[in-house]
């Protein structure tokens, strides 16, 4: 006699649970993907325009420079310091890093590299005494996050190993178009705005020199990106508010 099983009807506790271990296995995907992968993260401030505006949404990759505690933020303060897998980032990458002290994470430009000395006189960027090239490009029409128009004075900077990109110098007697000379120490980097007086970086004692440990990654692409109209509190604003021209939009 051959002998048969019976299929054990599925209830509605078995369809539950499956559907609670299918969620735990797509937050865990995306904890991985964040952690380890890559992170979206949102400009709210306008230090690094023009070449990333106030409302983009930008992907940083984690594994780019290596990994250290501030990869997987907000448990930083749990883990060791140093890096693993660590790799030294170029002159000119647009770096996520958090400062000495902070709890923010900040975006700005890597200018300097260990042991170089920088310095900016009159508004123009030297790097071990050299001026880096500068081509004026004139007045900019730029979109301020609500709309209005500014003409800002735009500068084309090119560093020495040819990364080249537009900075705005919006006064011509800035705080911060003199400065002393920094010299960057070991394992450490100088980042700046490109928006070059409306920046709190390596300039300031606020931000000072970023230690190695504390990058994050560098900004890839926008992924998105809306302007000052939009709120979550007005869902149709996510529509007319999306900036199209910026979707997918490379960074440099």
């Amino acid at each position: 006699m051959t002998m048969t099983s019976e299929t054990r009807p599925v209830t509605a506790m078995d369809s539950f649970w499956e559907n609670v271990r299918t969620i735990i296995y797509a937050l865990a995907l995306a904890m991985l993907i964040r952690f380890a992968v890559a992170q979206p993260f949102r400009i709210p401030s306008g230090s690094m325009q023009p070449t990333l505006e106030v409302g983009d949404y930008i992907v940083v990759t984690k594994w780019s420079y290596g990994y250290s505690r501030f990869s997987l933020a907000p448990l930083d303060r749990l883990l060791p310091s140093g890096r693993l897998f660590g790799r030294a980032p170029e002159r000119g990458d647009i770096v996520v890093f958090r400062p000495e002290g902070e709890t923010r994470d900040f975006v700005k430009r890597l200018i300097g590299m260990p042991g170089d000395r920088i310095q900016v006189t009159d508004g123009v960027l030297y790097i071990n005494g050299e001026a880096v090239q500068r081509e004026a490009l004139g007045l900019r029409d730029f979109e301020q996050p609500d709309g209005t128009i500014e003409q800002i004075p735009t500068v084309r900077e090119t560093l020495p190993n040819g990364v080249s990109y537009n900075t705005f110098d919006r006064y011509p007697e800035w705080d911060l178009d003199n400065t002393r000379e920094f010299l960057v120490p070991a394992d450490h980097y100088f980042m700046m705005g490109d928006d070059r007086d409306n920046s709190q970086d390596s300039r300031t004692v606020f931000v000072g020199m970023v230690p190695a440990d504390n990058l994050i990654g560098p900004a890839q692409f926008v992924f998105a990106s809306f302007d000052g109209s939009t709120s979550i509190f007005r869902p149709w604003t996510l529509f007319t508010g999306f900036r199209a021209e910026r979707f997918l939009h490379s960074v440099n």
